[in-house]
């Protein structure tokens, strides 16, 4: 399905990223995994993708940095000469109801999870209208959607995210590029591990499946989205939160 396509995934080395990441190569991608915390992650990931026959290789990058998010473009393109797939998932938290919040708190999440999806986008921009295709994928929230107490920037930065998509789908439409955003409601990670069976039980009240999410039910629709199957969707948020939103 992506045989011989090269793909950029941003924070990539756990969670859903990382899956995202074995997905795509499994689907015959090449895959830049993109990181900023452990390398050793990073490298197990690659050498995980590498045994199992795809192509992989690592690159450390603050995509909140207009900067570094440029190396790791040029990276990527100096590596397998093209870049086909952009996946925008680095994202933090940091939570805490409005009274309570940090300035920096909220600058940090705005910075990472917003501006890093506009620094990637802007270094990619060029190769991909210069290619006349491409695919982004931005990952969102249901948070971004609905809003979340507690979550004031989080929500804040995914509603940005779903704008930055629908913008840059209006300019590249017409160039070949889609850009879509996934809108993942609760899906199994190291933050819902940490929470307790009330909290876990209190979730699933408001799913309409009854079940949190795998990470492999947001990495298939990256996977679909990133294909020439979904060449007729563009600008779109894709929710993938077993109902929970209804």
């Amino acid at each position: 399905m992506l045989k011989e396509k090269v793909a950029v995934i941003t924070g990539a080395g756990r969670g859903i990223g990382r899956e995202i990441a074995k997905t795509f190569a499994g689907y015959g991608a090449k895959v830049v995994v993109n990181y900023n915390g452990s390398e050793a992650n990073a490298n197990e990931l690659v050498a995980e993708i590498t045994e199992a026959g795809g192509i992989a290789c690592a690159y450390k990058a603050d995509v909140s940095d207009f900067s570094e998010a440029e190396g790791l473009m040029k990276f990527a393109a100096e590596q397998y000469g093209r870049i086909d797939i952009l996946v925008n998932n680095a994202g933090i938290t940091r939570d805490n109801l409005m009274l309570g919040m940090k300035e920096e708190d909220f600058d940090q999440v705005i910075r990472v999870n917003l501006k890093g999806t506009f620094n990637c986008i802007r270094h990619v921009y060029r190769q991909m209208m210069k290619q006349r295709y491409g695919r982004i994928i931005n990952m969102s929230s249901v948070v971004g959607m609905e809003g979340n107490a507690g979550q004031v920037n989080y929500a804040a930065s995914k509603a940005g995210v779903i704008g930055i998509t629908k913008s840059v789908a209006k300019e590249l439409g017409s160039r070949g590029i889609t850009a879509n955003a996934i809108a993942p409601g609760f899906i199994k990670t190291d933050m819902t591990d940490a929470l307790n069976d009330k909290q876990k039980a209190a979730m699933l009240d408001h799913i309409s499946v009854k079940r949190l999410g795998e990470v492999s039910d947001v990495a298939e629709t990256a996977a679909f989205l990133a294909s020439d199957k979904a060449s007729y969707i563009t600008g779109q948020v894709i929710k993938v939160d077993g109902g929970m939103s209804l």
